[in-house]
């Protein structure tokens, strides 16, 4: 909507997507020589499923065959949030209950045995039909040259304001004392604006 509303009204505006930096081969060695920020080591890694390429589609077809050859239901094609026709598709909890790869397969492979419990969707993306958006728009000047000129200057730009504004203004340390003395979040938002002048 942001990127519609800056077209629509011809604003010169540059909104870079969080996929903007890894599009730029000038940041592509900064994970290895950085490291990833905020990283916590203490936070377990996620279970390792069986990837949706795995499951052989044909969108010909719209059917879907799961790593252990069953053939699983199709819920329809929907336009997802980024506008691009996506087919669904989900398994029966009775194809997944007896099955010799649902650990694998499934988050929590006990769910097989609820009728309520979730099972195992995959969904396949359409990209071929999908329509030009404003995102893309967005993209395509946020990779030009001008665009990674004109972001290159927000530290110069933009960053001091808020530095000001929490560092010299205090706001980081009295926006606790607002929100303790008014419960009400538009009066917090209020007093917030009026600490920000």
């Amino acid at each position: 909507m942001n990127m519609e509303y800056l077209h629509e009204n011809q604003i010169n505006g540059y909104i870079p997507d969080n996929q903007f930096r890894s599009r730029d081969p000038k940041f592509k060695d900064q994970k290895e020589k950085y490291g990833k920020r905020h990283q916590s080591l203490g936070k377990s890694k996620a279970k390792s499923l069986i990837p949706y390429d795995e499951f052989q589609f044909d969108p010909v077809k719209m059917v879907c065959i799961c790593p252990a050859g069953e053939q699983i239901r199709h819920r329809g094609v929907k336009i997802n949030d980024r506008g691009q026709r996506t087919a669904y598709f989900e398994s029966r909890l009775l194809q997944c209950r007896h099955c010799m790869v649902n650990n694998q397969c499934m988050k929590n492979p006990e769910s097989a045995n609820h009728q309520k419990d979730a099972d195992r969707q995959v969904s396949f993306t359409l990209s071929d039909q999908r329509a030009p958006t404003y995102t893309d728009w967005m993209k395509h000047r946020m990779d030009s040259p001008k665009g990674k000129q004109i972001y290159s200057h927000r530290m110069s730009v933009v960053e001091p304001v808020f530095g000001n504004t929490g560092t010299n203004k205090w706001l980081s340390r009295l926006v606790y004392e607002v929100k303790a003395r008014f419960r009400d979040s538009d009066n917090c938002t209020v007093w917030c604006i009026i600490l920000r002048s």
